[in-house]
This record gives structure tokens, C-alpha cells and sequence, in this order.
């Protein structure tokens, strides 16, 4: 019997929502919050006589920490799933800290405000030490490890695709594959076509910022930065085809370079066609992917948020994409002192996606091992106080969960590796 709070109610937590009401042997109740009770609404009206867990709903502003700790003491779950912006997970960890309960998240922190004094004297200090500029970093997560230890809490950061199951693919190789990994390569190819001359698959605002951000990767025990889509590799991926895909800093390489011994080169490659970077590099030239706010007419408006306003909402793009992604990991390193090498991936449907919960493929691979990662924590299958990544747990029960609940995965020996 448990209890969870969802704070969310878009793409990723619909789904993510659905998924737990699947399992409703784990998730028996379920309270779904968000700044718009309507949404929470229409989703518990769509599943109401589907599912034996019982639902819920709330509204709630999740930057605002007095009513997330209010809604928590008046939930009272075991458990507070953050699906969310990233730009909420330190508030809601602090509610969760307050009120004694366990956290999980699919994206790390990244700040609203790029100009507050005290993020911006962290991150160029940080910048000037580890040697790379995203704006998303651990840090200010993992610097709740104590308290949450202290508290006999856990918090799980990232258990979304990648990061989250990309990782669960790392320490699985780890344990099983390999005495040694010496590269990963993490590849993300989405071969699905929406039909619309440009749009995002998820979350305008946060994809834009890291597409347009400065690529970097880990060699040889430091950061590596590049700029922006300077990195450009072919693939053939299996089920999709060829693909051009650009090298992005990605958060998952931050935690992996910590936890994978001796790994000696990590990096994370996304696939775009030609028409999304024309638009995208059109837009920067002329500043609508800029986060800082602009006088227009007598109002403050910030123009990225202002063309995530004017784009298609991802949540809509389900019934008409079509094609399948293709995410995994590439290792090389050694098994009992032979070179070895092998590929871990998950072929993914968008339109199999749509037919079982109304969703493209991109919120589908995010928000079921949203649903794994919170039920790891439920079953108490992961169990340690602290902040942790999905790599630093057991991935035998995550990965047995993935070819259970919709994200099957295979392995390929002596795959085509990335120069």
C-alpha cells in the first residue's frame, strides 16, 4: 500500500501517471498537483474506472515552498514524485526535507533567474573549476546528500531516459558485461516525424536552451568544451535508418564520470534534421531563444518564453508523429582481459506510444522509467538514505521493470562504433 504525490501534469507526468495507474498493486493512491487543477482533472476524469488506484487532485504553485509543504502534510505520501521544470527541484526537495518524505525527479536543477547573484557566483566559479558552461548542473542537488542522509530520506535524481535509464544501461554493463568500460558513447536518435515545419519534443524552453548551449564530453579525467553543434557524427540506427547526429553536454556524463571507475571518455550525441537547425539557428540569430526579458509595448516579456507560447505544445504532437527512436549506450572496454564491445538500446514506437496512453514516443520513454524509478523506491528495492543517481543503485530490478512496463531493451555485440 502506498501513496504518491505527482507535481506535474504535462507530457511526461500524463504518462508517467498512467503508467503507475497500470501498476496499481504499488501505486494504491495516487494525488496528482499542478499549477493547473483543471489538467489534474481532465486525467483523473479520463482514468477513473481504468485503474484501481485510487486519484486524487490538488493545485499547487511548486516555486512556492509554504503550499507544497501544506500540500504535502495533507497528502501525506510516501513519496513525491517531481515531474515538474527543473527549475522547481530544489524548492520541492527542501518541502520534501521538511515534511519527511522521499524524492525522485526526471531532470537536474537549472535556475529561472540566470541573474540571481548567488546561482550566478556558483556557476562561474564552477565553470572556471570543472571547465564546462551548461547551465544545468548536480551540484546543487548532491549538496543535499547530508541532509537527506541525516533525515533517513532518499532522493532520486533522474530517472527519466536519459538521464535515468541510460544510466541503469551503464551500471548494468558495469555488473554484467564488463571488468572494465574504458568509453560510452550515449546516443539519442529520434526518427519520428510530427508533419509541423518546426517544433520541440518536449519542453520548448529547457530543449532549445541545451541544443543552442556550448557541446562538451569527459576524456581523460576533465570537461572537454566545444561549441555549439561543432560535433557532427552519421549513424545507423536500428529501426530508424541513417541519421546526423551532434554532440550536446548532457547531465548524465557528470554523475557517470563519478561513478563508473577509470572510464576514460564519455559522450552524448542527439540526432537533428537539417530543417530543426535552420530554424533554431534563425531564431538565436535574432534572439527569441534569449532568456533575458525585453521591454515590448510597456510589458516585460522573456523571448524564449514568448516562442514557446507561439510553438506546438509537445503533449499535442502524439497523434500525428510517426517513426520510432532508437536511445542507448556504446561500450568498449575489457571482460576478462579481451578488448570487448556492446550496445544497449531501446527501440521505441511513437505510434504504439499514442495507442496505449495518448502520447508520443519522447513523454513515453521519459515517464516510464519515471514510474520504475519511483517504484524502486516504494518496494524499497532501492533503499539508502542520501542523493543518488539511478547508476548508483542495483540496475538488475530497473532493467527487469524496462522489458515489463513498455521500454524493452537488447544488447548487440561488436556494434559499429562512433569515431
Amino acid at each position: 500500500m502506498s501513496k504518491v504525490l505527482v507535481i506535474g501534469c504535462g507530457g511526461v507526468a500524463s504518462v508517467a501517471i498512467q503508467k503507475c495507474c497500470q501498476n496499481s498493486e504499488v501505486f494504491t493512491e495516487l494525488c496528482i498537483a499542478s499549477r493547473t487543477k483543471s489538467k489534474c482533472d481532465a486525467l483523473k476524469a479520463k482514468l477513473e474506472g481504468k485503474t484501481k488506484t485510487i486519484i486524487t487532485t490538488e493545485q499547487v504553485d511548486a516555486d512556492n515552498l509554504e503550499e507544497l509543504v501544506a500540500l504535502i502534510r495533507r497528502v501525506q505520501p510516501d513519496l513525491v514524485m517531481n515531474i515538474a521544470l527543473p527549475y522547481q527541484d530544489l524548492t520541492i526537495m527542501d518541502a520534501c526535507l521538511e515534511c519527511g518524505v522521499n524524492y525522485m525527479d526526471t531532470a537536474n536543477y537549472e535556475p529561472e533567474d540566470l541573474n540571481d547573484p548567488e546561482w550566478k557566483a556558483a556557476y562561474e566559479k564552477r565553470c572556471e573549476e570543472e571547465g564546462f558552461s551548461a547551465y544545468f548542473d548536480y551540484s546543487w542537488q548532491w549538496a543535499y546528500k547530508e541532509k537527506f542522509e541525516k533525515a533517513g530520506l532518499t532522493a532520486l535524481l533522474g530517472s527519466g531516459f536519459d538521464p535515468g535509464v541510460t544510466q541503469a544501461y551503464c551500471a548494468y554493463a558495469q555488473k554484467h558485461l564488463f571488468d572494465e568500460i574504458d568509453t560510452i558513447d550515449i546516443l539519442d536518435c529520434n526518427g519520428g516525424d510530427h508533419g509541423y515545419p518546426f517544433a520541440t519534443n518536449f519542453n520548448p524552453e529547457i530543449n532549445l536552451r541545451e541544443v543552442s548551449a556550448p557541446g562538451s564530453y569527459w576524456e581523460n579525467g576533465k570537461w572537454v568544451e566545444i561549441p555549439a553543434m561543432s560535433i557532427k557524427r552519421e549513424y545507423n540506427f536500428d529501426g530508424v535508418g541513417q541519421k546526423d547526429m551532434y554532440l550536446l553536454h548532457h547531465e548524465e556524463i557528470e554523475s557517470l564520470a563519478k561513478n563508473i571507475p577509470n572510464v576514460k571518455r564519455i559522450r552524448f550525441f542527439m540526432t537533428f534534421g537539417q530543417s530543426y537547425l535552420t530554424h533554431m539557428k534563425c531564431l538565436e540569430n535574432v534572439g527569441m531563444l534569449s532568456t533575458e526579458p525585453v521591454e515590448f509595448e510597456g510589458n516585460k516579456i522573456v523571448p524564449i518564453q514568448f516562442l514557446k507560447a507561439l510553438l506546438p505544445d509537445p503533449a499535442t504532437l502524439g497523434p500525428r508523429t510517426v517513426g520510432k527512436t532508437n536511445i542507448g549506450c556504446i561500450f568498449t572496454g575489457k571482460k576478462d582481459g579481451v578488448e570487448k564491445t556492446a550496445y544497449i538500446y531501446n527501440i521505441c514506437d511513437h505510434q504504439e506510444c499514442y495507442k496505449e496512453v495518448e502520447s508520443q514516443a519522447i513523454s513515453y520513454t521519459t515517464g516510464v522509467p519515471a514510474m520504475i524509478g519511483a517504484m524502486m523506491l516504494l518496494t524499497k528495492q532501492w533503499d539508502k538514505p542520501g542523493v543518488y543517481t539511478v547508476e548508483e543503485f542495483d540496475p538488475d530490478p530497473y532493467m527487469d521493470a524496462l522489458n515489463k512496463w513498455g521500454l524493452p531493451w537488447q544488447i548487440e555485440n561488436n556494434p559499429v562504433l562512433v569515431d
